[in-house]
């Protein structure tokens, strides 16, 4: 009998320190961002024998990287920072594909009739995650 296994690993509510929109340099981003990444990855990494790190992925040093770009510029939209994000998810032979969803809100209410939340979805499959490995080595 064979097993059909599929895993993931769902990091939510990430806090993202990033500049995104069009305002001046003396306009404050009155935007707070938040991240929910989903990462398809191997169910050998999941589904595991033994206790320990050396069993699953590690997603501290992908969150390292993504928040390094975040903040290494000012972005203009939120899609060029989940594009930004998926590039960085594709330095990971482990992922086999991602889903980025970026949310922007206003913790305080300030500034206008905005409420709840903006955002993005990028969804890559297994396929295009391996394109955008080859555009990042190439």
């Amino acid at each position: 009998m064979s097993l059909s296994l599929h895993s993931t690993i769902e990091l939510t509510g990430v806090p993202i320190k990033a500049q995104i929109g069009i305002f001046t340099v003396d306009e404050p981003d009155l935007y707070e961002h938040m991240l929910d990444l989903t990462l398809e990855i191997s169910p050998r990494l999941v589904l595991i024998q033994s206790d320990g790190m050396a069993q699953v992925f590690d997603y501290d040093p992908l969150l390292e990287h993504i928040h390094r770009v975040s903040q290494d510029r000012h972005y203009e939209t939120q899609e060029m920072l989940a594009s930004r994000i998926v590039q960085s998810c594709a330095m990971f032979e482990e992922i086999l594909g991602v889903e980025v969803c970026l949310n922007k809100f206003r913790s305080n209410g300030a500034g206008g009739t905005v409420c709840g939340t903006i955002g993005v979805r990028l969804s890559v499959t297994d396929q295009d995650l391996i394109r955008v490995r080859a555009l990042n080595l190439g």
